[in-house]
């Protein structure tokens, strides 16, 4: 094509598109729908992983955080760190608080701290007064206490305690001296599974809830002189090497919450594959508009070919029209996906853990860009390209029948490397690119399914037995005719119908998993803390308290995996899935015999009198994860002490059971003369009233107060809070796909509105009432909406299953109520658009289209 053609296509297209959008609105619509998701995802991941990286200092606390689990920092450990800055001290750990009377108690997540605390960022409380004020000890306080303590608002309304009021931890008391309104450092902690108690150092040492072997973080916050990064990343070096086998975990500022930033980043490459699909619905409508721009076009295109234009030249005026009308679908996008960061940031101010959003982010728009172009080509080359060989005696005399068959070869290649773009560019911007892979996989076989789900509809249409209903031989007559709806309503809405099916067969599953196998198996409670001392007489005290039920205990440390197979743990290649079990601490523990419910799978378990070289026994999923087989040698620390060992075995373990089950279980000998708590669990066969289980914590806190103890159904209904929380998010995301259907949907019937009419028209003259006609149509979109219901049904569930055995390793439950909910979505936007369009075209007038017969 020449320089002079294509300035003389782009004075075409210009004065083409001086009539307006007019016929374009669906198009536009669904381009700036897309676009707005996956620019505004994109900028509010951006704007919070910057928000934590600018406010890491005061969400860490300081510069770095040295912690230790199970013990203090030796003196020459702390003098070391008293030698780099201004230092904090500060001990976590989980127990209970319970009221004066022994009538209730809570699960709190404490906090001691000291003077210093918080040497960044800024601690609010209720009344607005200093912290270090509020927890200044009275001279002359006894172990019995009352020590001063400030508390999530949280736990008053659990207890029904107000400030001033006083509640029992471990062996003192603490009385309510404030309210916490604001903690710097909260995220640093991971996730919390009750409200905050902060106390003085004092009081934790009062109560007696640290023992050898609690489980328990001692936290050291660091503040050094100076700034820069580089002086950071070195400070962390030389403490790393200084104190080799501490055992300690070095976090800097940089990374104040590497867990909050990779959950971030997983749910924005969600969302962000929610918005492509949405704009891959869309796209549907592209093609549309496009096939019907070139359906309007004829007379100009007939005229222009009569003229001496090319094929060329005509492909070139209308792509360039149509880039232009995409790029207002693109704008818009950009403005709408532009403003949800700041929006968010006002909406949300009291939830998230940074400053108010806001700020434009240039790469996350341009991606943008470029997905809204690439969607709006793949669907518009194809379409456009058909009309590149059309004779122009052809155009002028084909009227009734809309162009069809393939384009030429330029055209299909174009389209192909433009879906390759698409595809290449969603899996290589993607944190988890196999999750990718499998949505664009996924994708283009449902598309491709759902045209031969299209096309066998019609066929059946086609060959269906010769019915006396004249309503039902014209419903089957529109199914297959010509220009018929069928490709555009089962493509457009079967997508978004396929997404919405799996996301709720997805959560079902879930909660099934979480809350319907386990009053057979998990257990209810969890006790925590089960000094070596105490531990005959607790398990005594449960079987009086609980005759009946089964108690479960085992000796549990906590220790940190320096290195596998020679390789340090920082430096193993470990899948995505496996890479927790070498990041931050794990319970480990040690057994004489193999734990009830396991199996060995490879090796040998040790004899009960096994006194040689430490052995150890690894869950047999993650080995395999990991690569590790027996034989192979694995390091740990715990206690500030390197432990070297040998794998010993392969034992299956059923995580979902959530009874005591340990990624390391070692050889007695391991860990001979070693400090320890015990963890116990006890389960009620059948279950029990909540009013049992209440009773027996109270029991157990009263006789027991170091002890801590977790009730398995309110972590349950915590953890089912969060999935309803994620659900709806989710959902919502995933309804812009749905909205982009009903907008497909919606202007494929505009489209074919003038073809209705003058197919009403003849029948009403024919003699055929409003009612057979109404009921015609209805019929039509019925048979439409049930074909599509039920692909997505079968397309969703395969969906479903695949996240549910390939992704999370849990069982698919089918779910009634989401295939009814499919099959009502699908016929609602089906018939009632349909029905709406067609008492609209009943009630044109006749002698209009007569005339022009």
């Amino acid at each position: 094509m020449t320089a002079a053609e294509l300035r003389l296509a782009v004075r075409f297209a210009r004065r083409d598109l001086r009539a307006g959008l007019k016929g374009f609105v669906v198009f536009v619509t669904c381009i700036a729908l897309g676009v707005a998701a996956i620019a505004g995802v994109g900028s509010l991941a951006r704007a919070l992983t910057d928000g934590l990286a600018a406010e890491g200092r005061s969400i860490l606390g300081g510069d770095l955080d040295v912690s230790l689990v199970h013990r203090e920092a030796s003196r020459q450990e702390r003098g070391f760190l008293d030698g780099l800055g201004r230092v904090s001290e500060m001990a976590a750990l989980r127990a209970m608080a319970r009221t004066a009377d022994g009538a209730a108690q809570a699960l709190v997540e404490v906090k001691a701290v000291d003077g210093a605390y918080p040497l960044a960022g800024t601690m609010r409380l209720g009344s607005g007064g200093p912290l270090a004020a509020a927890l200044a000890v009275t001279a002359g306080t006894g172990p019995a206490g009352p020590f001063p303590g400030v508390a999530d608002p949280e736990l008053l309304g659990r207890l029904k305690l107000a400030v001033g009021d006083t509640v029992g931890l471990g062996r003192t008391a603490i009385v309510i001296v404030d309210t916490v309104a604001r903690e710097p450092d909260r995220l640093s902690g991971g996730i919390d599974f009750g409200p905050r108690l902060m106390l003085p150092r004092a009081g934790l040492d009062a109560s007696g809830l640290v023992q050898p072997g609690s489980l328990v973080r001692w936290h050291y916050r660091v503040a050094l002189p100076g700034d820069g990064e580089g002086r950071l990343a070195a400070v962390t070096k030389t403490i790393e090497e200084a104190f080799p086998q501490a055992g300690w975990r070095v976090q800097p500022r940089t990374e104040a919450s590497p867990g909050l930033a990779r959950n971030i980043d997983r749910f924005a490459q969600f969302l962000t594959l929610v918005g492509l699909t949405a704009l891959i619905v869309g796209g549907v409508g592209v093609a549309n508009a496009v096939a019907a721009l070139v359906e309007r076009k004829r007379p100009v295109i007939a005229t222009l070919r009569s003229l001496g234009a090319s094929g060329d030249l005509v492909f070139a005026t209308y792509l360039l029209e149509v880039i232009a009308i995409a790029g207002v679908g693109i704008a818009i996008g950009l403005v709408l996906g532009a403003a949800i960061p700041p929006i968010a940031g006002r909406a949300l101010a009291s939830l998230l853990p940074v400053p108010a959003l806001g700020g434009l982010y240039p790469r996350e728009l341009a991606v943008a860009v470029v997905y809204g172009l690439l969607t709006a080509l793949a669907f518009s080359l194809w379409p456009l390209g058909r009309a590149h060989d059309i004779a122009p005696s052809l155009l002028f005399r084909d009227r009734a029948a809309p162009a069809g068959g393939r384009p030429r070869r330029r055209y299909v290649v174009a389209t192909g490397l433009v879906v390759a773009a698409l595809a290449a560019i969603a899996v290589g911007l993607a944190a988890d690119r196999s999750i990718a892979l499998a949505f664009v996989a996924g994708a283009g076989g449902a598309f491709l399914m759902l045209r031969l789900v299209a096309g066998g509809l019609m066929a059946l249409a086609r060959r269906a037995p010769r019915v006396h209903r004249p309503e039902l031989r014209l419903a089957l007559a529109n199914i297959h005719r010509p220009g018929a709806l069928t490709p555009t309503v089962v493509l457009s809405l079967g997508l978004g119908l396929t997404l919405l099916v799996a996301l709720a067969l997805v959560d079902t599953s879930l909660r099934t998993e979480l809350t319907g196998r386990l009053p057979a198996t998990a257990p209810s409670f969890f006790f925590l803390d089960v000094q070596d001392a105490e531990v005959k007489d607790f398990t005594a005290f449960l079987a009086t308290e609980a005759p009946g039920a089964t108690v479960e205990r085992q000796p549990m440390l906590r220790g940190r995996i320096v290195s596998l197979k020679g390789i340090a743990a920082a430096d193993y290649p470990a899948p995505p899935s496996a890479e927790w079990v070498l990041k931050g601490d794990r319970g480990i523990t040690y057994a004489p015999t193999l734990p009830e419910g396991s199996k060995i799978v490879a090796g040998a378990w040790w004899p009960a009198d096994y006194a040689g070289p430490p052995l150890v026994s690894f869950a047999a999923d993650l080995a395999e994860e990991l690569g590790v087989g027996v034989g192979d040698a694995i390091v740990v620390n715990v206690l500030g002490r390197e432990i070297a060992a040998t794998v010993g075995s392969l034992r299956t373990v059923d995580w979902q059971t959530l009874g005591i089950n340990f990624v390391l279980v070692f050889s007695p000998n391991a860990f001979a003369g070693a400090p320890h708590a015990h963890l116990a669990t006890l389960t009620f066969p059948g279950g029990a009233p909540a009013a049992e289980e209440i009773a027996l914590l109270n029991a157990v806190g009263k006789a027991f107060p170091t002890v801590t103890a977790v009730r398995v159904k309110e972590a349950l209904e915590a953890v089912n809070a969060l999935l309803s929380d994620l659900a709806v998010a989710v959902r919502a995301a995933a309804s812009i796909a749905l909205v982009a259907s009903v907008l497909v949907l919606a202007g494929a019937l505009a489209a074919s509105h003038a073809s209705r009419i003058y197919d009403a028209v003849i029948l009403k003259t024919l003699g055929a009432t409003r009612a057979r006609l109404v009921a015609a149509f209805a019929l039509e979109y019925l048979m439409l909406g049930l074909a599509t219901a039920l692909f997505a049904l079968l397309a969703g569930a395969a969906a479903a299953w695949g996240v549910l055995a390939g992704v999370m390793d849990v069982p698919f439950t089918p779910d009634p109520g989401a295939a009814a909910g499919a099959v009502a979505a699908a016929l609602v936007v089906t018939v009632g658009l349909g029905l709406v369009g067609t008492w609209r075209m009943l009630g044109a007038p006749v002698a209009p289209v007569l005339r022009d017969l």
